[in-house]
């Protein structure tokens, strides 16, 4: 270990080799580029904390000694991978702007903590890789910006997501079509389950590796899902398992109001988890149409379109899977995927709505008229959880009129919110949890904070303008609250 390491204790973390232990058939060593400038401008204590350490024992300048110098610490591999883009195959991706930087267990050292998975640092605009193909390898600051945003926001909605751990900026001036140039530069630390992808099993299909896909699968069940180890279907009953994931995963989005907006194979996670936020977007009210990325001219990605494109890639990867698993299981498994994403949507709604258990006809019909609802008024998606959430009173038990009562609606949605008032009313009665409990599910599942663009824009304008930062951070600390 170098005394660099020694003295660092995000380099002295006991990190695994498990993905490099693969060898280069599935990836290759990169450098990280070097930068003229390290200003720390988001670290996540959080995630420091699950990782075993005292955030207080971790200063600014591990961090850029870890994550924006990257001293101390190798090898850097560049992971290998395909996938379909909007519907096309593409052979020539791979990692073209980061790496895997290293893998390490939640919980650090700690005894006491039951957070074992092994999770990956991840790098985004860390500099050029044979993969790169013709970009300069670098994250806009502004793109940094977003991704701590999007990650935080889901993780705060409960929504299975990776997270950053920092963001760094890095002093280099950018040329992008996409935003005024030249634009602020950065380099971030993805903390993710995995970053192995529906698209790292794709390109081995097409390389004809029927050999490889069996090591790549038995390292995957191995690492992500070692309940399945001891099972002679594992196989099978992995791919079982990942189309539940992702129909579940989809949901918890489409409650959120979160259109993801590239929905490539190459974007989509082995462990069912969300990860990689470009163009992002919240939908600002219910409409189905809503398409996040300006690139998506036929908007394939769209708001509604998500949980058929999740099922769509989730049969491409069938492709490379057949070669070791029996198609008929493959295809008996992702029949499943309508029921499980029904199933887990209306649960979620559920929960947004305060509601854990509720009897199925009524949930279903509350779900039913919530979505009506919104969709036919076009109120402001996030705000009506967020009201829900903050004028809810245990006098709803009692008389539905004073659910909303300072609403103002035309007669047409004054009918239909009075619909949506004597169904919640009634699943309020019908359930044995007291107001407390009902109180405290809509704040876990709601957030005062609704993050479209406007909000996003309103703490980046401050940034680019007088190099402002604090909108940034209260933002942040809305998010969290």
């Amino acid at each position: 270990m170098s005394s660099i390491a020694k003295h660092n204790p995000l380099l002295a973390l006991n990190y695994e080799p498990a993905f490099e232990r693969l060898g280069n058939d599935f990836s290759e060593l990169v450098a990280a580029a070097e930068f003229p400038q390290h200003i720390v401008r988001f670290r996540n204590n959080d995630v420091v904390a699950q990782l075993g350490l005292d955030p207080q024992t971790v200063s600014d300048q591990h961090f850029i000694e870890a994550f924006g110098k990257f001293q101390g610490r190798e090898p850097f591999l560049a992971m290998r991978y395909h996938g379909y883009q909007f519907g096309e195959y593409n052979p020539a991706l791979g990692d073209g702007r980061g790496f895997l930087y290293g893998q390490v267990r939640g919980g650090g050292a700690s005894v006491e903590s039951r957070d074992r998975e092994l999770y990956d640092f991840g790098t985004k605009g860390s500099g050029r890789t044979p993969y790169s193909r013709g970009g300069d390898g670098r994250l806009t600051l502004k793109g940094g910006v977003r991704e701590v945003l999007a990650a935080e926001m889901l993780h705060r909605l409960k929504v299975r997501t990776s997270r950053c751990l920092s963001l760094i900026e890095t002093g280099e001036r950018l040329w992008r079509g996409d935003e005024p140039s030249p634009t602020r530069s950065s380099v971030m630390i993805r903390f993710s389950r995995s970053h192995i992808r529906f698209g790292t099993f794709e390109r081995l299909d097409r390389l004809n590796r029927k050999d490889m896909i069996a090591v790549l699968l038995d390292h995957v069940i191995d690492y992500y899902y070692p309940h399945l180890l001891e099972d002679r279907d594992r196989y099978a009953l992995f791919y079982s398992e990942l189309v539940r994931r992702t129909a579940t995963l989809v949901a918890q989005w489409m409650a959120a109001g979160f259109c993801h907006a590239v929905l490539n194979t190459d974007n989509m996670s082995i462990t069912g988890e969300s990860f990689d936020y470009g163009p992002y977007g919240f939908i600002p009210s219910y409409d189905p149409t809503f398409t996040a990325a300006y690139f998506d001219y036929y908007g394939r990605y769209s708001y509604a379109n998500q949980p058929s494109i999740c099922r769509w890639n989730l049969e491409m990867l069938q492709a490379p899977l057949k070669r070791v698993i029996a198609l008929p299981d493959l295809e008996t498994s992702l029949s499943a995927f309508d029921q499980y994403y029904e199933e887990a949507y209306q649960q979620r709604m559920l929960y947004r709505l305060g509601f854990d258990q509720v009897e199925d006809s009524i949930a279903k019909k509350l779900v039913v008229l919530t979505v009506q609802f919104l969709k036919e008024s076009q109120v402001d998606y996030h705000d009506f959880f967020w009201k829900l959430t903050d004028q809810f009173s245990p006098q709803w038990r009692e008389n539905p009129s004073y659910m909303f009562s300072e609403v103002t609606l035309s007669d047409e949605f004054i009918n239909l919110l009075n619909q949506w008032r004597e169904t919640y009313h009634l699943a309020l009665n019908l359930v044995a949890d007291d107001p407390t409990q009902i109180s405290d599910r809509l704040r876990q599942y709601n957030s005062e904070v609704g993050l479209v663009r406007p909000e996003i824009e309103a703490i980046w304008e401050p940034i680019v303008q007088q190099d402002d930062w604090q909108p940034f951070y209260d933002l942040l600390t809305r998010i969290r609250s």
